[in-house]
C-alpha cells in the first residue's frame, strides 16, 4: 500500500424489490396509524439505487485502492442477488421482524458488508446511500448515524434587487436578473433530517408529518408567489437564493418532526445553495 492519505471510491448497484408496510399482528387501523398513506397489506415496488463508498490506500503497483470488479462481484453476490426481484417481507428472513424501510434496508446492508470477509481486505466501508425514488433517499455513515432526505418543488418569481444600492449599482451587480418585471424558477428543495429509526416502523421520521410541515412552512407559502412582494420575510431584502435558503432553514429548524441536518435549494439545474448545522 502507498503512504498517501486514503482514497474513497463509490460504486453504484441497483435492484428491484417489492415490500409492504403492514404488520400482520396489528389491526388495519393501527397499521394505518403507523404507516399513514403507505400502509397496505399488498406489496408495492421500487427500483432501488445503492451507493457503496469504501476507503483505502493506493496500491503502488496497480494504482488502485481495490479492484472494482471485486467490489462488483461481492455486492452482486451478497446484496443484489438477495434483493433483486424479491419480496423483502416474504423472502428475506431479516425483514420478517423488521419493517422494510429504507433505513432498515441500509442497516441490513451495513451488517452484511461489514461482516468479516465480505469486502476485500484492502478497503473498508465508509458509507452507504440508498435511493428509493429520485425524491427520497437515506444515508448510513460508519459511525452508525443515519439521515433521510426528501425533496419538494415550488415555482416562484423574484427580482434580484438590493434596496441599499442605487438602481445603476443593482443593474451592474445583478444584470438581467434585476429586470423590474422579475423572473421565475422551479425551485427544488432538499430537506435532510437525522435520528434513530423507530424499532416499529424502521423510519427516522414520519414522512407524512414531515411533508405537512414542509408544505405548510415553505411550499404552500412560496408556490406561485412573488417572493419580493408576497412573502413578508423577504420584504426589503434581496431575494438571492442564499437568503431564501437561510430563511427556509430557519423556518424548518424547530418545526420539522426530527433533527434538521441541512436544506439545499436548487434554483436551476446548475445552481444550488445549502445551509446546515
Amino acid at each position: 500500500m502507498g503512504t498517501e492519505n486514503p482514497v474513497r471510491m463509490t460504486r453504484r448497484v441497483g435492484f428491484s424489490s417489492g415490500h409492504r408496510y403492514w404488520l400482520a399482528h396489528l389491526s388495519p387501523e393501527d397499521n394505518r396509524q403507523l404507516f399513514g398513506p403507505w400502509a397496505s397489506p399488498y406489496n408495492h415496488g421500487h427500483n432501488y439505487v445503492l451507493d457503496v463508498t469504501v476507503s483505502g490506500g493506493i496500491d503502488p503497483v496497480t494504482g488502485m485502492i481495490v479492484n472494482i470488479k471485486r467490489i462488483d462481484d461481492v455486492l452482486r453476490a451478497g446484496i443484489v442477488t438477495e434483493f433483486d426481484q424479491r419480496s423483502m417481507n416474504d423472502e428475506i428472513p431479516w425483514f420478517a421482524n423488521h419493517a422494510p424501510s429504507m433505513e432498515n434496508v441500509l442497516r441490513y446492508c451495513a451488517i452484511k458488508i461489514r461482516a468479516t470477509g465480505f469486502l476485500p481486505p484492502e478497503c473498508e466501508l465508509v458509507s452507504l446511500k440508498l435511493e428509493e425514488m429520485p425524491t427520497l433517499w437515506s444515508e448510513w455513515k460508519m459511525d452508525g448515524s443515519m439521515t433521510l432526505t426528501r425533496t419538494y418543488e415550488f415555482a416562484a418569481s423574484h427580482r434580484l434587487h438590493a434596496p441599499a444600492l442605487s438602481d445603476q449599482e443593482n443593474v451592474d451587480l445583478f444584470g438581467k436578473c434585476n429586470n423590474a418585471a422579475g423572473h421565475g424558477h422551479n425551485y427544488i428543495l432538499e430537506v435532510t433530517v437525522t435520528g434513530n429509526p423507530s424499532e416499529v416502523t424502521g423510519m427516522i421520521v414520519d414522512l407524512n408529518a414531515l411533508d405537512e410541515v414542509v408544505n405548510a412552512e415553505v411550499v404552500d407559502r412560496y408556490d406561485h408567489k412573488n417572493l419580493n412582494l408576497d412573502i413578508d420575510e423577504f420584504m426589503g431584502r434581496p431575494t438571492t437564493t442564499e437568503i431564501v435558503t437561510q430563511e427556509i432553514f430557519t423556518r424548518l429548524k424547530n418545526t420539522v418532526p426530527a433533527e434538521l441536518v441541512k436544506v439545499k435549494l436548487w434554483e436551476t439545474a446548475r445552481n444550488a445553495f445549502e445551509v446546515g448545522v
